[in-house]
């Protein structure tokens, strides 16, 4: 059975930009508070971190970003939202060793069932690794599959592809992040995603005219309506960037570290995401209002 699919006002500000908040990373996470000195902590503090950025920046986010295994069931239930921010939910399975990044993605078996409960969400999100090598057909494939789950679920899609090199790439010396990133975003945008998730170009490093000149060739890149990840940029970095971007075609940005992820470990989170991430996702939507390129638009 096929269900209507809502449109990305669903996860959007009133101008049409897209200010969304990430909180569905998993055993990342757990490293992130190994890294702050807390140890490899229990589900139950993941739990209560994720929740605690729920309840800080859910107000003013367009869109927040959660797993299902660490605390979707308290934030439906509590009803930790406003209406004014959608529930996008990840749906992507990741092959990621304790400590270690994520290396390979597929489709979460338990949220691609036809029985599981997708009410409340607005919008599921894949994560893909994209490498030039033997399982890239496979990988478009994937994506291919996704969204059409979505469009049957009556949910937008959001895809997700974050690049890599390969061994050979590396060895020879003629990896180019930047030319990949639009590369990715030639291949995988053209599928027709409700929305576009892509790194920030040049990592966010550069100078004002640097960034705009390198957003433009990905905005160039890509189809259909896109937005920016933090992974990876310097949180001081990140709002130029997104300005960047935003000016070179982009709607807005779904961002976790560039947020919060100074506030991990903190003996207090709430008064933290209050002192410190709150302001900052402010100025962000500020931003977004102002520079942002409306998704209906693209």
């Amino acid at each position: 059975m096929s269900y209507p699919t809502p449109t990305l006002d669903a996860i959007a500000r009133p101008t049409g930009g897209l200010a969304m908040v990430a909180m569905d990373q998993r055993e990342s996470l757990r490293t992130m508070f190994d890294a702050s000195g807390a140890g490899r902590v229990a589900d139950d503090v993941l739990i209560d971190f994720k929740l605690a950025v729920a309840d800080a920046l859910g107000p003013l986010a367009s869109g927040f970003l959660i797993d299902r295994h660490y605390g979707l069931d308290r934030i439906r239930d509590d009803k930790l939202l406003p209406d004014s921010c959608g529930l996008i939910l990840a749906a992507d399975e990741l092959d990621q060793a304790a400590g270690g990044p994520v290396e390979e993605t597929g489709l979460d078996g338990v949220v691609a069932g036809p029985d599981f409960d997708l009410a409340g969400v607005r919008a599921i999100k894949l994560l893909i690794i994209w490498r030039r090598d033997s399982r890239r057909a496979a990988r478009v494939e994937l994506a291919r599959r996704f969204i059409d789950l979505a469009a049957e679920r009556g949910v937008l899609s959001v895809l997700e592809p974050v690049v890599r090199a390969t061994a050979a790439e590396l060895a020879d010396g003629g990896w180019d992040q930047d030319a990949a990133i639009r590369e990715a975003a030639r291949e995988l945008s053209t599928l027709r995603p409700s929305l576009y998730k892509a790194q920030v170009p040049l990592a966010g490093r550069g100078s004002a005219d640097e960034l705009q000149r390198a957003s433009t060739a990905l905005g160039e890149a890509v189809t259909g309506p896109w937005v920016v990840l933090s992974q990876g940029v310097d949180r001081d970095d990140f709002p130029g960037a997104v300005a960047a971007a935003c000016r070179g075609g982009a709607s807005g940005f779904l961002a976790g570290r560039a947020l919060w992820s100074d506030v991990v470990g903190a003996a207090d989170p709430p008064r933290a995401l209050a002192e410190i991430s709150v302001p900052r996702l402010e100025r962000l939507v500020e931003l977004v209002d102002r520079e942002a390129v409306p998704w209906s638009s693209r």
